[in-house]
């Protein structure tokens, strides 16, 4: 196989198509340049350069190795530049993954001030369950995830986002989806509910249970969705009722949010990463810590 070093040895003669010159360009005495293509071209079998007292000429197999050896050198080179930046969290590949009611709020406002301050870094997005959050930074498919809380998993670290609270989310049809002020959560114990699967998110869901049960009541499921966004669009159809984080609540005009009287249980939204995460991840976790803090997500309806 043939080496970056042999490539710019063989590029500096092939574009002075002088020895000695070339040993110039690389601060090196001629000699052993010589000696370095001799060995290349006994390496390949093949004759690069025709050779004279006075100057070189590039054979045909020399002529298409030298665009090989330029494209290998400028790829050493990009790869080089990569790795520093993705090192020193400037540039590179990252890829994440979120719960689908985080692409509302606070995922755009991330990304966008993320990409403002990184134009370089590629970012690869996929939406996912919380329970798979943990699996996809261990097998590296993910650099960084944000869910719905989640418990300590190791060789993971989770960092706190924000304290989401719930809202009660009502079919536009529903009695009590006009009236103003909050809302008693036992007034809702005999509607249909849409649930959602414990091994989603089992902290959402176990969330949502004590809530309910604090207002003392268990409800009983009607329909069944796999996110909070699901969630919404079942409550949209007029399927039942179901209490959602408020961050999930904008933007359905056939669902109204009302805030809950006496409920003070919330739902953390978490960032993840591996416990020895990259830099790229590192600046992440940090810009979404301090746009969450600094800014509020929008009012539901």
């Amino acid at each position: 196989m043939v080496g970056i070093r042999q490539a710019r040895y063989f590029v500096a003669v092939a574009e002075e198509l002088h020895f000695g010159r070339a040993a110039q360009r690389l601060h090196m005495s001629q000699p052993p340049l010589s000696q370095a293509i001799k060995q290349l071209e006994q390496q390949l079998g093949c004759q690069l350069l025709h050779r004279t007292q006075r100057s070189a000429a590039l054979s045909p197999a020399g002529a298409v190795f030298l665009d090989h050896c330029r494209t290998l050198i400028r790829q050493a080179e990009e790869a080089e530049t990569a790795a520093r930046q993705a090192a020193t969290g400037r540039g590179g590949r990252l890829s994440l993954g979120a719960v689908a009611s985080a692409f509302s709020w606070p995922l755009p406002l991330v990304l966008e001030r993320f990409h403002e301050a990184l134009p370089d870094v590629e970012i690869r997005t996929q939406e996912i369950d919380t329970h798979e959050a943990a699996a996809g930074l261990l097998d590296r498919s993910l650099d960084w995830a944000i869910v719905r809380q989640t418990a300590p998993v190791r060789g993971t670290t989770a960092t706190s986002l924000y304290a989401d609270r719930f809202v009660a989310a009502l079919p536009v049809r529903h009695p009590a989806a006009e009236a103003s002020g909050s809302l008693d959560l036992a007034d809702l114990a005999g509607a249909p509910w849409v649930w959602l699967h414990r091994h989603i998110s089992p902290d959402y869901h176990d969330a949502m249970a004590a809530l309910c049960r604090a207002a003392g009541f268990s409800p009983v499921p009607n329909h069944w969705a796999r996110s909070v966004t699901s969630q919404i669009a079942m409550v949209e159809c007029g399927l039942g009722v179901t209490v959602v984080p408020a961050t999930a609540s904008a933007s359905h005009p056939a669902v109204r949010f009302r805030p809950l009287r006496h409920a003070t249980a919330t739902i953390e939204l978490t960032a993840m990463t591996r416990s020895h995460p990259g830099a790229l991840a590192e600046r992440l976790t940090a810009l979404a810590t301090r746009l969450t803090t600094a800014q509020a997500p929008p009012p539901h309806n």
